[in-house]
């Protein structure tokens, strides 16, 4: 659902009014005024009526100028509405992204895991799956808690930050990726940091879709460009059937990189796929 347009205010007010006083002035014109009291008596019908016509496009501009702050009003918690929305659908996105990906991709490796360890390795799968679906849950209802909360009791929760960029990757390990993490010790913004955890999140995640258990590496640096974010991995392993997801995932992405001034690239790299993305923001702190 699109936002409307933002209100313009278009007023014609104040040209009636001055069209009126060029008629009455016209009037006034063309009338013979011979005595001194005839001429007092149409200065002070012109005079009142001036007044009155400009007292009128007054009140009425004043009237329509609280309009028009009404529906500026309107139509700017509107945006912030949309713009909460898509936030929303985001984090629901990545919930269920992350959350059932690494159930799914668990689930289907420890389902091929044969010989002595093969019920050893099934037991671990479930415990992470359980681990994972509790998770899952957890996010889930606080995010549903935030959505029926009233203003200020909704619960709050730090936002990420690159400082949460371990736990992520621990994440995909813990879901059987064999991720290696090289990041510089950089200073960002707040808003730039939760961006490259939501990149380096939905891309780890698509890798175990699509690639399964394989080798992937997430390079965090700073260039002449600005921030640098890649996110590699090797290819699927053998035997692997992909599990595509909604396929909005990167779409979203872009536009969150693209509103901080960034841009982001995906595509083939060998076997493998590849997703880089440029924040002009960081720093070596």
């Amino acid at each position: 659902m699109e936002t409307t347009a933002r209100p313009v205010l278009r007023s014609r007010v104040w040209p009636l009014a001055g069209g009126l006083v060029g008629v009455l002035v016209l009037v006034l014109a063309t009338l013979g005024v011979d005595r001194p009291v005839t001429a007092l008596v149409v200065l002070l019908v012109a005079t009142a009526t001036t007044a009155g016509v400009l007292a009128w496009a007054l009140v009425r501009s004043r009237r329509e100028r609280r309009a028009y702050e009404d529906d500026l009003t309107a139509w700017a918690a509107e945006r912030a509405a949309q713009g909460e929305r898509l936030r929303i659908a985001r984090d629901l996105h990545d919930l269920a992204s992350h959350g059932l990906g690494l159930i799914t991709v668990r689930a289907a490796a420890a389902r091929t895991v044969s010989g002595p360890d093969g019920e050893a390795e099934r037991a671990r799968a479930l415990a992470d799956i359980e681990r994972a679906g509790r998770d899952a849950t957890t996010e889930l209802r606080r995010m549903l808690t935030v959505l029926r909360s009233p203003g200020d009791d909704a619960p709050l929760r730090p936002a990420e930050m690159l400082d949460d960029l371990p736990q992520i990757v621990e994440s995909a390990r813990s879901a059987g990726l064999d991720v290696a993490l090289d990041a510089e010790d950089l200073t960002v913004s707040a808003g730039v940091g939760l961006a490259v955890c939501s990149v380096v999140r939905e891309a780890l995640a698509n890798v175990l879709r699509h690639a399964g258990p394989t080798r992937a590496q997430v390079v965090l640096g700073h260039d002449a460009a600005g921030l640098r974010l890649v996110v590699e991995d090797e290819g699927p392993v053998a035997g692997w059937v992909p599990h595509p997801g909604a396929g909005v995932g990167l779409a979203g992405l872009r536009e969150r990189v693209a509103t901080l001034g960034g841009s982001l690239a995906s595509g083939r790299c060998g076997r493998g796929f590849r997703v880089e993305a440029v924040l002009p923001d960081g720093g070596r702190s």
